[in-house]
């Protein structure tokens, strides 16, 4: 078995290797005068199961295409199996074509799926996907992994709340519940809090209603992205005002564009826990805990090789 570690995930694959007791593979990424991109992988990977860590975070476009080349390179050396395991997949919120003023997008998050597939993946292996539907556009088995176990330690089960901070992410929100019910033998999934967002028109602020009870509840917001943080501290500041002791947030993917750190750290939001799927540098401050998902990973890892 061989890993290869991403640019865009060394800190997160050095602590799987770790947990595995092998050496990493050696990749050498270079580029030439006009920022074009190569990858060049030392090790022998020959007939061998290969597992590539790399998430596609900012930069997004150079990290995926990292990703493309060195499936290309590992798949043209002649390895067995190739299991791309990619923590952020970068895209997933163009999981839909939007039609506007005779205008219209891209799919991407099928684009970059075709894309991953044609280097040559055998496998590919993702963390809390944005919606369940970018499974259906990739052809080779893929394995979308929850991370709520790491949520868990954070979350205080006393007059506990768990909100949906918009109707499309009832499910996640209920499956979150209900890996608490399992851990702590407690009652949550038939009470999901929703907060309805809607705008009154172009323009205006946004309103937000809170369907359900929080007063003097311990409340948590579940999400898979956070990125410029706005919704999510307003969603805080609504909740606040109707009557909730807490609000943290659990939130898988923190891309954290702009100012978003300043803008949470300043909010009403108690506390914001994210893992390492993308990797930052963030300083020290009690509103903002990074948890690991290695563990998460490792497992998989060993099962998948155990099962081939």
């Amino acid at each position: 078995m061989k890993i290869i570690i991403g640019s865009a995930s060394k800190e997160l694959g050095k602590s799987i290797v770790n947990k595995l007791n092998i050496q990493s593979s050696i990749v050498q990424v270079s580029r030439f005068a006009d920022g074009e991109m190569n990858v060049h992988v030392k090790d022998d990977v020959y007939d061998q199961e290969v597992y590539i860590i790399q998430s596609i975070s900012s930069p997004a476009n150079d990290n995926l295409m990292e990703l493309l080349l060195t499936i290309d390179t590992v798949k043209r050396l002649g390895a067995k199996r190739i299991t791309t395991i990619i923590p952020y997949y970068g895209y997933s919120r163009q999981d839909r074509t939007i039609k506007n003023n005779n205008m219209q997008s891209a799919l991407g998050a099928k684009l970059a799926a075709n894309l991953i597939q044609t280097a040559g993946t055998s496998s590919v292996a993702v963390i809390d996907l944005h919606s369940n539907q970018i499974e259906g556009f990739f052809d080779v088995p893929i394995t979308n992994l929850s991370c709520f176990e790491v949520f868990v330690e954070s979350t205080h089960t006393e007059n506990l709340a768990i909100v949906a901070p918009d109707v499309g992410a009832i499910g996640r929100a209920r499956a979150f519940a209900k890996t608490l019910e399992k851990e702590h033998k407690i009652k949550l999934s038939d009470e999901i809090i929703i907060i309805d967002k809607y705008r009154e028109k172009a323009g205006t602020s946004q309103v937000m209603n809170i369907v359900g009870e929080v007063t003097s509840k311990n409340c948590v917001i579940v999400d898979d992205i956070v990125d410029s943080g706005g919704t999510l501290c307003n969603a805080a500041s609504a909740l606040k005002s109707y009557g909730a002791r807490s609000v943290i947030s659990c939130v898988t993917h923190s891309v954290l564009s702009g100012n978003a750190v300043e803008k949470i750290c300043s909010s009403s939001l108690d506390k914001l826990v994210i893992t390492d799927t993308i990797l930052h540098k963030l300083e020290k401050t009690g509103k903002i805990k990074v948890v690991s998902i290695a563990n998460i990973l490792t497992r998989f890892i060993q099962g998948d090789k155990d099962a081939n």
